[in-house]
């Protein structure tokens, strides 16, 4: 159970319908399989992910998704209105979103191979994981300020780990996408790789990580955990409250009608 919500109970036999997951050699590959809509996140995707890292019994996983995009974030037309109407309820505990508690305390390595796109929530997923390996086609982008929102925990937390605070706060500030060379020259992604490659890379060193004693590999995640993360809840606190906030104002309804609508968004501070 994690953040008190147990993930979609799927059994054995179920088939994923947004997602796809292989095992193979004891390494896990999860592929979100939504390509028509860029690997936009609907509220089955995010069950379906959960339910797929809190169940596995790989001993390194691999997250990535369907051509062309490894991640669009949260699809606008499913989930964004419906989750701010959630979010905006009075009666609404702030806590730490299921997902992302699922992630960011599996003892399971995981490793984002990033095939294109990873945006919004999609950069997020790519942050909550241990390794990021980069196609050359992909590209990042923290854009929830353009929808008048604050970003995840991972957005918080873990991007300033990795790039340091300045860089951190020009991405988040901005909303600006980068390709995958500055996310090499930033040290967001360990490596990137010819896009053909992508897969057989990350489920390489996938293996080798799989081959190693696995309690002792599940120690050192939790070691990492101890030395460097937050806690998650808190900060999950903080962006659920905050979210509550922004999902009520002018901005964030303008900013969702100009991405729908294709056009320049005009944000007035209300």
């Amino acid at each position: 159970m994690i953040d008190g919500k147990e993930p979609a109970a799927w059994k054995a036999g179920d088939v994923y319908t947004e997602i796809e997951y292989e095992l193979i050699d004891q390494v896990g590959i999860i592929t979100i399989d939504r390509p028509e809509a860029r690997n936009a996140l609907t509220f089955t995707t995010y069950d379906e992910l959960s339910d797929a890292v809190a169940h596995t019994t790989a001993r390194c996983l691999v997250i990535t998704g369907r051509d062309p995009a490894f991640c669009s974030g949260d699809d606008v037309k499913q989930v964004m209105v419906a989750a701010g109407d959630e979010l905006s309820s009075s009666d609404r505990t702030p806590r730490l979103t299921p997902a992302a508690g699922v992630l960011l305390r599996t003892d399971v390595p995981v490793i984002a191979a990033v095939n294109g796109a990873a945006v919004g929530w999609g950069m997020e997923l790519a942050l909550m994981a241990d390794i990021r390996v980069a196609s050359e086609r992909a590209r990042f982008g923290e854009l929830f300020v353009k929808r008048g929102l604050c970003c995840d925990v991972a957005g918080l937390a873990r991007l300033v780990e990795l790039v340091g605070r300045e860089h951190a706060a020009e991405l988040l500030f901005t909303g600006r996408i980068i390709d995958a060379d500055e996310a090499l020259r930033l040290r967001l992604v360990s490596r990137v790789v010819p896009h053909e490659q992508l897969l057989a890379s990350a489920t390489e060193l996938a293996a080798t990580i799989a081959a190693n004693p696995p309690l002792a590999v599940q120690a050192l995640k939790r070691g990492l955990r101890e030395a460097l993360d937050p806690e998650w809840d808190e900060l999950g606190r903080w962006v659920s409250s905050t979210l509550t906030e922004l999902f009520r104002t002018a901005d964030h309804r303008e900013g969702v009608q100009a991405f729908l609508e294709k056009r320049p968004a005009n944000f007035t501070g209300h």
